[in-house]
């Protein structure tokens, strides 16, 4: 019988949980496209990550 492979991360889970993936959709200055910027960041910081351009 095969094993089974299980992936685990060993990092601190407390500080994993106070992380968010943002999305903010912002307008190329140069086509006029919209393009989309994400980044993963921390829960206190989210308003600053919305507010700048």
């Amino acid at each position: 019988m095969a094993k089974k492979a299980v992936a685990t991360f060993g990092g601190n889970r407390a500080a994993d949980n106070k992380m968010v993936k943002c999305i903010r959709m912002d307008r190329s200055p140069r086509s006029g496209a919209y393009v989309f910027q994400e980044e993963m960041v921390q829960v206190d910081k989210v308003k600053d990550f919305f507010s700048k351009k």
